[in-house]
Protein backbone atom coordinates (compact mmCIF):
# COMPACT_ATOMS: atom_id res chain seq x y z
CA UNK A 1 0.00 0.00 0.00
CA UNK A 2 1.40 3.46 -0.93
CA UNK A 3 1.39 5.86 1.96
CA UNK A 4 -0.05 9.43 1.20
CA UNK A 5 2.96 11.79 1.45
CA UNK A 6 1.51 15.65 2.43
CA UNK A 7 2.74 18.20 -0.29
CA UNK A 8 2.94 21.95 1.09
CA UNK A 9 -0.04 23.79 -0.21
CA UNK A 10 -0.53 27.73 -0.74
CA UNK A 11 -3.65 29.48 -2.65
CA UNK A 12 -5.50 32.73 -2.30
CA UNK A 13 -8.49 31.74 -2.22
CA UNK A 14 -12.02 34.37 -2.45
CA UNK A 15 -13.65 34.48 0.78
CA UNK A 16 -17.26 34.19 -0.32
CA UNK A 17 -16.21 30.84 -2.36
CA UNK A 18 -14.62 29.12 0.56
CA UNK A 19 -16.86 30.04 3.28
CA UNK A 20 -20.12 29.03 0.81
CA UNK A 21 -17.92 25.48 0.10
CA UNK A 22 -17.15 24.82 3.61
CA UNK A 23 -20.91 25.29 4.66
CA UNK A 24 -22.01 23.05 2.70
CA UNK A 25 -19.23 20.79 4.18
CA UNK A 26 -20.37 21.24 7.37
CA UNK A 27 -23.22 19.10 6.75
CA UNK A 28 -21.06 15.99 5.71
CA UNK A 29 -18.90 15.81 8.37
CA UNK A 30 -19.58 14.01 11.74
CA UNK A 31 -20.20 15.72 14.82
CA UNK A 32 -19.23 12.72 17.13
CA UNK A 33 -16.92 10.36 16.26
CA UNK A 34 -13.90 8.50 17.95
CA UNK A 35 -11.96 8.96 14.40
CA UNK A 36 -11.08 12.60 14.29
CA UNK A 37 -10.41 12.40 10.09
CA UNK A 38 -13.99 12.09 10.08
CA UNK A 39 -14.33 15.46 11.77
CA UNK A 40 -11.79 16.71 8.80
CA UNK A 41 -11.69 18.38 5.78
CA UNK A 42 -9.33 17.74 3.13
CA UNK A 43 -7.83 20.25 1.31
CA UNK A 44 -6.27 19.92 -2.19
CA UNK A 45 -4.84 22.18 -4.51
CA UNK A 46 -4.09 21.07 -8.26
CA UNK A 47 -5.06 21.70 -12.04
CA UNK A 48 -5.59 25.46 -10.70
CA UNK A 49 -8.68 24.75 -8.58
CA UNK A 50 -9.06 23.99 -4.95
CA UNK A 51 -11.06 21.12 -3.97
CA UNK A 52 -12.82 20.57 -0.34
CA UNK A 53 -13.25 16.60 0.56
CA UNK A 54 -15.03 15.17 3.95
CA UNK A 55 -16.97 12.26 4.64
CA UNK A 56 -18.98 11.07 7.85
CA UNK A 57 -18.13 7.35 6.39
CA UNK A 58 -21.44 7.10 5.18
CA UNK A 59 -22.07 10.67 3.33
CA UNK A 60 -19.06 11.54 1.39
CA UNK A 61 -18.87 15.30 -0.45
CA UNK A 62 -16.26 16.28 -2.75
CA UNK A 63 -16.24 20.16 -4.06
CA UNK A 64 -14.45 21.93 -6.92
CA UNK A 65 -13.82 26.08 -6.51
CA UNK A 66 -12.35 27.55 -9.22
CA UNK A 67 -12.53 31.52 -7.82
CA UNK A 68 -8.70 30.89 -6.40
CA UNK A 69 -5.35 31.54 -7.45
CA UNK A 70 -3.63 28.43 -6.97
CA UNK A 71 0.02 29.08 -6.02
CA UNK A 72 1.53 25.85 -5.02
CA UNK A 73 -0.09 22.50 -5.74
CA UNK A 74 -0.51 20.44 -2.23
CA UNK A 75 -2.77 18.89 0.27
CA UNK A 76 -3.60 19.26 4.11
CA UNK A 77 -6.09 17.70 6.74
CA UNK A 78 -7.99 19.91 8.81
CA UNK A 79 -10.38 20.12 11.46
CA UNK A 80 -13.67 21.56 9.76
CA UNK A 81 -15.32 23.32 12.25
CA UNK A 82 -12.04 25.23 13.26
CA UNK A 83 -11.67 26.05 9.54
CA UNK A 84 -15.06 26.69 8.34
CA UNK A 85 -15.31 29.40 11.58
CA UNK A 86 -12.08 31.47 10.78
CA UNK A 87 -12.77 31.82 7.57
CA UNK A 88 -16.52 33.16 8.29
CA UNK A 89 -14.54 35.24 10.71
CA UNK A 90 -12.62 37.18 8.08
CA UNK A 91 -13.52 40.37 6.69
CA UNK A 92 -11.23 40.50 3.44
CA UNK A 93 -12.39 39.65 0.15
CA UNK A 94 -10.00 37.03 -0.10
CA UNK A 95 -8.02 34.64 2.11
CA UNK A 96 -4.44 33.14 2.00
CA UNK A 97 -3.89 29.64 2.99
CA UNK A 98 -0.58 27.72 3.25
CA UNK A 99 -0.01 24.26 4.83
CA UNK A 100 3.21 22.59 6.15
CA UNK A 101 3.60 18.61 7.36
CA UNK A 102 1.55 19.69 10.33
CA UNK A 103 -0.71 22.54 10.41
CA UNK A 104 -2.37 25.15 8.33
CA UNK A 105 -1.98 28.80 8.27
CA UNK A 106 -4.66 31.12 7.42
CA UNK A 107 -3.75 34.96 6.41
CA UNK A 108 -6.02 37.95 6.12
CA UNK A 109 -5.26 41.69 6.01
CA UNK A 110 -5.42 41.67 9.79
CA UNK A 111 -5.32 38.35 10.98
CA UNK A 112 -3.22 35.21 11.25
CA UNK A 113 -4.29 32.20 12.16
CA UNK A 114 -2.59 28.42 12.81
CA UNK A 115 -4.63 25.12 13.07
CA UNK A 116 -3.21 21.94 13.52
CA UNK A 117 -3.94 19.41 11.32
CA UNK A 118 -3.49 15.76 10.68
CA UNK A 119 -1.19 13.77 8.82
CA UNK A 120 -2.36 13.17 4.95
CA UNK A 121 -2.10 9.40 5.61
CA UNK A 122 -4.93 9.54 8.07
CA UNK A 123 -7.40 10.90 5.44
CA UNK A 124 -10.69 8.39 4.72
CA UNK A 125 -10.90 7.40 1.26
CA UNK A 126 -13.56 9.21 -0.72
CA UNK A 127 -15.72 7.55 -3.38
CA UNK A 128 -14.98 9.52 -6.93
CA UNK A 129 -17.17 9.83 -9.92
CA UNK A 130 -16.45 8.68 -13.26
CA UNK A 131 -17.65 9.86 -16.59
CA UNK A 132 -18.22 6.64 -18.40
CA UNK A 133 -21.56 5.97 -18.04
CA UNK A 134 -23.88 7.21 -15.83
CA UNK A 135 -27.13 4.96 -15.09
CA UNK A 136 -28.55 8.55 -16.35
CA UNK A 137 -28.51 12.46 -16.23
CA UNK A 138 -30.78 15.00 -14.96
CA UNK A 139 -31.45 18.56 -15.41
CA UNK A 140 -30.02 19.86 -12.10
CA UNK A 141 -33.05 22.87 -11.88
CA UNK A 142 -35.61 19.93 -12.50
CA UNK A 143 -33.81 17.52 -10.13
CA UNK A 144 -33.83 20.40 -7.56
CA UNK A 145 -37.29 21.14 -7.96
CA UNK A 146 -38.50 17.33 -7.29
CA UNK A 147 -36.37 17.00 -4.43
CA UNK A 148 -38.14 20.06 -2.67
CA UNK A 149 -41.33 18.50 -3.46
CA UNK A 150 -40.49 15.34 -1.42
CA UNK A 151 -37.41 15.37 0.56
CA UNK A 152 -40.15 17.02 3.83
CA UNK A 153 -42.75 14.17 3.47
CA UNK A 154 -39.58 12.04 4.61
CA UNK A 155 -39.65 10.30 8.14
CA UNK A 156 -36.81 10.50 10.42
CA UNK A 157 -35.35 8.06 13.27
CA UNK A 158 -38.40 5.74 12.23
CA UNK A 159 -38.47 2.41 12.87
CA UNK A 160 -39.19 1.10 9.62
CA UNK A 161 -36.02 2.32 8.57
CA UNK A 162 -36.57 1.53 4.83
CA UNK A 163 -38.88 5.21 4.92
CA UNK A 164 -36.12 7.56 6.34
CA UNK A 165 -35.25 8.21 2.83
CA UNK A 166 -35.87 9.12 -0.20
CA UNK A 167 -37.25 6.21 -3.06
CA UNK A 168 -35.28 6.76 -6.69
CA UNK A 169 -37.78 5.30 -8.98
CA UNK A 170 -36.49 5.22 -12.65
CA UNK A 171 -38.79 3.50 -15.39
CA UNK A 172 -37.03 3.67 -18.60
CA UNK A 173 -36.55 8.13 -18.85
CA UNK A 174 -39.12 8.44 -16.63
CA UNK A 175 -37.60 9.41 -13.06
CA UNK A 176 -39.99 9.81 -9.40
CA UNK A 177 -39.16 10.83 -6.14
CA UNK A 178 -41.20 9.18 -3.27
CA UNK A 179 -40.76 10.10 0.33
CA UNK A 180 -43.29 9.10 3.42
CA UNK A 181 -43.44 9.09 7.38
CA UNK A 182 -46.72 6.71 7.28
CA UNK A 183 -49.28 9.84 7.81
CA UNK A 184 -48.43 11.45 4.05
CA UNK A 185 -46.87 10.52 0.94
CA UNK A 186 -45.25 12.83 -1.82
CA UNK A 187 -44.19 12.06 -5.31
CA UNK A 188 -42.74 14.13 -7.70
CA UNK A 189 -41.94 12.87 -11.43
CA UNK A 190 -39.76 14.47 -14.06
CA UNK A 191 -37.76 13.56 -17.29
CA UNK A 192 -34.22 12.42 -17.55
CA UNK A 193 -32.14 10.96 -20.03
CA UNK A 194 -30.51 7.11 -19.52
CA UNK A 195 -30.82 3.74 -21.60
CA UNK A 196 -30.12 1.62 -18.78
CA UNK A 197 -32.17 -0.97 -17.02
CA UNK A 198 -35.29 0.69 -14.65
CA UNK A 199 -33.90 0.85 -11.41
CA UNK A 200 -35.21 1.52 -7.75
CA UNK A 201 -32.99 2.84 -4.64
CA UNK A 202 -33.60 4.43 -1.70
CA UNK A 203 -31.16 7.77 -0.93
CA UNK A 204 -31.23 8.55 3.22
CA UNK A 205 -33.04 11.85 3.81
CA UNK A 206 -29.28 13.43 5.06
CA UNK A 207 -27.88 13.00 1.62
CA UNK A 208 -30.82 14.26 -0.14
CA UNK A 209 -31.31 17.96 1.90
CA UNK A 210 -27.21 17.90 1.03
CA UNK A 211 -27.96 17.61 -2.37
CA UNK A 212 -30.41 19.73 -2.77
CA UNK A 213 -28.40 22.53 -1.07
CA UNK A 214 -25.46 21.93 -4.14
CA UNK A 215 -28.00 22.48 -7.20
CA UNK A 216 -28.82 25.38 -9.05
CA UNK A 217 -30.46 26.69 -11.97
CA UNK A 218 -28.08 25.40 -14.38
CA UNK A 219 -25.79 22.45 -15.06
CA UNK A 220 -26.51 18.41 -14.92
CA UNK A 221 -26.55 15.62 -12.39
CA UNK A 222 -24.89 12.38 -13.63
CA UNK A 223 -25.93 9.59 -11.50
CA UNK A 224 -24.18 6.07 -10.83
CA UNK A 225 -25.61 3.62 -8.30
CA UNK A 226 -23.53 0.29 -7.48
CA UNK A 227 -23.04 -1.76 -4.54
CA UNK A 228 -24.85 -0.42 -2.24
CA UNK A 229 -24.01 3.12 -2.47
CA UNK A 230 -24.64 5.82 -4.63
CA UNK A 231 -23.05 8.77 -6.37
CA UNK A 232 -24.32 12.48 -7.81
CA UNK A 233 -21.99 14.16 -9.58
CA UNK A 234 -23.39 17.61 -10.34
CA UNK A 235 -21.19 20.16 -13.30
CA UNK A 236 -22.72 23.41 -13.02
CA UNK A 237 -21.44 24.14 -16.69
CA UNK A 238 -18.79 26.64 -15.34
CA UNK A 239 -15.99 24.82 -14.14
CA UNK A 240 -17.58 23.89 -10.84
CA UNK A 241 -18.01 20.65 -9.60
CA UNK A 242 -19.48 18.69 -6.94
CA UNK A 243 -19.53 14.91 -6.16
CA UNK A 244 -21.90 13.51 -3.56
CA UNK A 245 -21.65 9.58 -2.49
CA UNK A 246 -24.17 8.14 -0.20
CA UNK A 247 -24.85 4.81 1.27
CA UNK A 248 -27.94 3.15 0.23
CA UNK A 249 -31.16 2.66 2.89
CA UNK A 250 -31.43 -0.78 3.41
CA UNK A 251 -34.58 -2.74 3.27
CA UNK A 252 -38.15 -2.56 1.33
CA UNK A 253 -40.31 1.10 0.80
CA UNK A 254 -43.34 0.49 0.65
CA UNK A 255 -45.63 0.07 -1.47
CA UNK A 256 -46.47 3.70 -2.69
CA UNK A 257 -48.34 3.30 -5.87
CA UNK A 258 -51.05 1.05 -3.59
CA UNK A 259 -51.29 4.03 -0.66
CA UNK A 260 -52.22 6.81 -3.64
CA UNK A 261 -55.95 6.11 -3.50
CA UNK A 262 -57.45 6.04 -7.36
CA UNK A 263 -61.79 6.04 -6.21
CA UNK A 264 -61.89 9.53 -5.47
CA UNK A 265 -64.84 11.20 -6.70
CA UNK A 266 -64.73 14.84 -5.66
CA UNK A 267 -62.12 16.95 -6.93
CA UNK A 268 -61.73 20.85 -5.73
CA UNK A 269 -59.99 23.64 -7.04
CA UNK A 270 -58.44 25.90 -4.99
CA UNK A 271 -56.27 28.85 -4.63
CA UNK A 272 -53.23 28.25 -3.28
CA UNK A 273 -52.02 31.16 -1.53
CA UNK A 274 -55.52 31.83 -0.46
CA UNK A 275 -55.58 28.20 1.61
CA UNK A 276 -52.24 28.59 2.94
CA UNK A 277 -53.51 32.03 4.52
CA UNK A 278 -56.40 30.65 5.46
CA UNK A 279 -54.78 26.86 6.78
CA UNK A 280 -52.38 28.91 8.79
CA UNK A 281 -55.00 31.28 10.60
CA UNK A 282 -56.56 28.03 11.73
CA UNK A 283 -53.31 26.25 12.87
CA UNK A 284 -53.15 28.90 15.34
CA UNK A 285 -55.87 27.61 17.65
CA UNK A 286 -54.43 24.08 17.79
CA UNK A 287 -52.17 22.92 20.13
CA UNK A 288 -50.94 19.36 21.45
CA UNK A 289 -54.53 18.00 22.19
CA UNK A 290 -55.96 19.44 19.24
CA UNK A 291 -53.73 19.10 16.24
CA UNK A 292 -55.94 18.87 13.48
CA UNK A 293 -58.30 21.57 11.50
CA UNK A 294 -61.70 20.71 10.55
CA UNK A 295 -62.22 21.12 6.62
CA UNK A 296 -65.86 21.80 5.71
CA UNK A 297 -66.88 21.50 2.11
CA UNK A 298 -70.09 22.78 1.02
CA UNK A 299 -70.95 23.92 -2.81
CA UNK A 300 -68.75 27.01 -3.78
CA UNK A 301 -67.38 27.50 0.01
CA UNK A 302 -64.38 25.95 2.06
CA UNK A 303 -64.70 26.84 5.75
CA UNK A 304 -61.77 25.79 7.89
CA UNK A 305 -61.93 25.69 11.84
CA UNK A 306 -60.14 24.70 14.66
CA UNK A 307 -60.76 24.81 18.58
CA UNK A 308 -58.04 24.66 21.83
CA UNK A 309 -58.83 23.82 24.80
CA UNK A 310 -58.92 26.38 27.24
CA UNK A 311 -57.73 28.63 24.33
CA UNK A 312 -60.42 29.93 21.76
CA UNK A 313 -61.70 29.06 18.46
CA UNK A 314 -61.03 29.81 14.85
CA UNK A 315 -62.86 29.93 11.44
CA UNK A 316 -61.96 31.03 8.21
CA UNK A 317 -63.92 30.66 4.95
CA UNK A 318 -62.22 31.01 1.40
CA UNK A 319 -64.19 30.22 -2.16
CA UNK A 320 -63.43 26.53 -3.78
CA UNK A 321 -64.59 25.66 -7.51
CA UNK A 322 -65.86 22.31 -8.76
CA UNK A 323 -67.65 20.75 -5.27
CA UNK A 324 -70.76 18.63 -6.24
CA UNK A 325 -71.58 16.37 -3.71
CA UNK A 326 -72.90 17.12 -0.43
CA UNK A 327 -71.99 18.75 2.49
CA UNK A 328 -68.34 16.79 3.53
CA UNK A 329 -66.09 17.26 6.69
CA UNK A 330 -62.82 16.01 7.41
CA UNK A 331 -59.87 16.72 9.29
CA UNK A 332 -56.40 17.00 8.58
CA UNK A 333 -52.92 18.17 10.04
CA UNK A 334 -52.43 21.59 9.33
CA UNK A 335 -48.84 21.15 9.33
CA UNK A 336 -48.89 18.62 6.78
CA UNK A 337 -51.07 20.48 4.55
CA UNK A 338 -48.94 24.16 4.71
CA UNK A 339 -45.70 21.70 4.00
CA UNK A 340 -47.58 20.72 0.84
CA UNK A 341 -48.28 24.01 -0.23
CA UNK A 342 -45.19 25.41 0.44
CA UNK A 343 -43.85 23.62 -2.71
CA UNK A 344 -46.33 22.91 -5.33
CA UNK A 345 -45.11 26.42 -7.25
CA UNK A 346 -48.52 26.79 -8.39
CA UNK A 347 -51.71 29.14 -8.47
CA UNK A 348 -54.05 26.52 -7.73
CA UNK A 349 -54.02 23.25 -6.49
CA UNK A 350 -56.59 20.30 -7.07
CA UNK A 351 -57.70 17.89 -3.38
CA UNK A 352 -59.46 15.37 -3.99
CA UNK A 353 -61.49 13.61 -1.63
CA UNK A 354 -64.05 10.63 -0.86
CA UNK A 355 -65.00 10.20 2.58
CA UNK A 356 -63.70 12.01 6.23
CA UNK A 357 -62.15 8.69 7.06
CA UNK A 358 -60.23 8.36 3.43
CA UNK A 359 -57.12 9.94 2.36
CA UNK A 360 -56.82 13.14 0.96
CA UNK A 361 -54.97 13.97 -2.23
CA UNK A 362 -53.66 17.48 -3.21
CA UNK A 363 -52.33 17.61 -6.83
CA UNK A 364 -50.28 20.46 -9.10
CA UNK A 365 -49.94 19.41 -12.69
CA UNK A 366 -48.99 16.01 -13.67
CA UNK A 367 -45.96 16.25 -12.04
CA UNK A 368 -46.93 16.42 -8.61
CA UNK A 369 -49.23 13.83 -6.05
CA UNK A 370 -49.46 14.64 -2.22
CA UNK A 371 -51.16 11.92 -0.30
CA UNK A 372 -52.64 12.67 3.78
CA UNK A 373 -54.07 10.63 5.95
CA UNK A 374 -56.98 12.06 7.73
CA UNK A 375 -57.16 12.79 11.56
CA UNK A 376 -60.01 12.04 13.76
CA UNK A 377 -61.45 15.39 15.18
CA UNK A 378 -63.16 13.87 18.00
Amino acid sequence: MTVKQATNLKAICERDALVEAMSLIAGVVATRTPTPALQCVRITGQDGHLKLAATDAEVSLTLTIDRVDLQQDGDTLVPADKFSQIAKSCDDQTITIASDSESLLVRSSDSRFKVFGFPISESPEIPTFTSDGPDFTIDAAQFRGMMERTVFAAASDHSRYAINGVLVDRTGKTLRLVATNGHRLALASGVCDGDKENQQCIVPTKAMVLLRRLLHDEGVVSVKVDSGRVVFHIDDGANNTATLSSNLVEGTFPPFEDVIPKDLDQKVTINTEGLTRAVRRAHLMTNEESRGIRLVFDNDKLVITSRAPETGTAEVEIPISGFTGEKMEIGFNPVYIIDALKVVGADEIVMELKRSDKPGLIKSGGNFTYVIMPVSLK
